[in-house]
């Protein structure tokens, strides 16, 4: 699977893309991660991108044109249809199901960051493109979303987690899991394990994941 980052920062993917899983999926060609800078595509000298929003108001917007050049550029890089996905506060909820179906039907994705007070939406009405929020909260750029993005994608691509099951949406699973020791002691208190998982009943393991994982939503903490 390829993804094609739009972003003003490239390099602020290099930490967490260099390191664990991802890392490895990269180097074992499970992956691609290309970057489009919209400053390579202005002739300011100074490369600047931003200018102050019309009708006035706090901050600056990334015009549309640099934009839709780095978008350009990833699709010809692409070839076919690539999804292209638009980060925006405003727009769907970003989850494992849409994840999915995109990585079963695209091999290639293009990202778009926004960054400061967004992008002349103009560059909407040019690519057809799924505007997506990775939660209820406002970021100061679209890079972070886009890791989580990648991340959640990835793992859907074959051979990346290395075990099929490894995939949680594909097993019973939650988010309380232990491991040994079987009992852990601090400060003169000693922590169990749940007995359930020491029964070797897998029965009765399964309802106890599933109980764990529907507290797991009710209290908005999901699964990792």
């Amino acid at each position: 699977m390829h993804f094609h980052i739009i972003t003003l920062f490239p390099k602020a993917f290099d930490s967490y893309l260099g390191e664990s899983i991802l890392k490895r999926a990269i180097e074992d060609k499970k992956i691609k991660v290309f970057f489009y800078n919209p400053r390579d595509f202005v002739k300011d000298k100074n490369k600047r991108i931003d200018r102050p929003p019309y009708a006035g108001g706090p901050g600056m917007v990334i015009q549309a044109e640099p934009v839709v050049k780095a978008i350009a550029s990833a699709v010809a890089k692409a070839g076919g249809k690539p999804k292209i996905i638009f980060l925006s506060p405003s727009g769907t909820q970003f989850t494992n199901t849409y994840a999915a179906k995109v990585a079963k039907k695209y091999k290639n994705v293009i990202i778009v960051c926004g960054r400061y007070e967004g992008i002349d939406a103009r560059v909407k009405k040019i690519f057809k493109m799924d505007e997506i929020s990775v939660g209820p909260f406002i970021l100061t750029g679209g890079e972070l979303p886009a890791m989580v993005i990648v991340d959640v994608m990835s793992r859907q691509v074959s051979g990346v987690l290395g075990n099929f099951d490894s995939v949680e949406e594909r097993r019973i699973s939650s988010s309380e899991v232990y491991t040994r020791p079987e009992v852990f002691k601090y400060k003169g208190k000693s922590y169990r394990v749940p007995k359930v998982l020491l029964s070797g009943h897998r029965a009765k393991i399964d309802v106890w994941k599933k109980g764990r994982r529907g507290l797991d939503r009710k209290q908005g903490t999901g699964v990792r």
